[in-house]
């Protein structure tokens, strides 16, 4: 699965992912001056739309509006959320932009994962950090959660992002499934997919969206 984060800065660079042949995940930002269109794009040619939710980074990063930040209330991470799923909604699910230092608490992230539950979206684990609490908050509320296994545009040049690309569907072919995250602004990676594309495709992989794999798992529903 290619999940492609960071839409809503710029509609250009989101252009060339919207032609990609195969399904993809594009997550966007809130609160930016092209989020809703961008969202509206995104649904128009066919790809799966997730929010991606800005939360507070270890290093204090800015991460741009509509962030969670600790020492936000219950009700005040739900009213953020609330706002931020009504500009870019309708969504399948959200994934978190930066977020190391919410992601490793355990308390956020259950506020979190039970709003995405009470709407019905699915929630991805970007790990952006090792020490993320996301899975014991999932397993404490008997939820399901993705997670990333691969950045592919750490490195900006086509020769890295089809390694990691390799990375990811080594994984792949050890347990089922591969969660590929890249970026909008990476000048090389909406060229590099397409290019690998009908290879992938010759040799037995199929692409898939993340809700349509979290409604796989276990032949039901993840939620239920």
């Amino acid at each position: 699965m290619f999940v492609i984060d960071d839409a809503g800065n710029n509609l250009r660079e989101l252009e060339p992912f919207l032609r990609f042949p195969g399904l993809l995940t594009i997550a966007v930002l809130p609160g930016l001056p092209n989020s809703a269109e961008a969202a509206r794009r995104i649904r128009a040619a066919g790809k799966e739309v997730f929010l991606h939710q800005p939360m507070e980074a270890v290093g204090g990063q800015d991460p741009g509006p509509g962030a969670i930040y600790m020492g936000m209330s219950a009700d005040e991470v739900r009213e953020v959320l609330a706002r931020n799923l009504a500009e870019i909604g309708p969504v399948a699910g959200m994934n978190n932009h930066q977020g190391s230092r919410v992601t490793m608490d355990l308390e956020m992230m259950e506020t979190v994962l039970a709003l995405c539950r009470e709407n019905g979206i699915y929630f991805l684990d970007s790990r952006t950090i090792a020490d993320t609490a996301a899975p014991a908050a999932a397993k404490r509320l008997g939820i399901k959660i993705g997670e990333r296994d691969v950045f592919l545009d750490n490195i900006q040049e086509k020769a890295s992002m089809i390694q990691y690309v390799g990375e990811g569907l080594q994984k792949a072919q050890r347990t089922g499934s591969a969660v590929m995250i890249g970026h909008t602004w990476s000048n090389e990676l909406a060229a590099t997919l397409e290019e690998l594309y009908p290879e992938l495709i010759e040799q037995g992989y199929s692409l898939s969206t993340i809700s349509r794999f979290m409604m796989g798992l276990d032949g039901e529903d993840s939620w239920d």
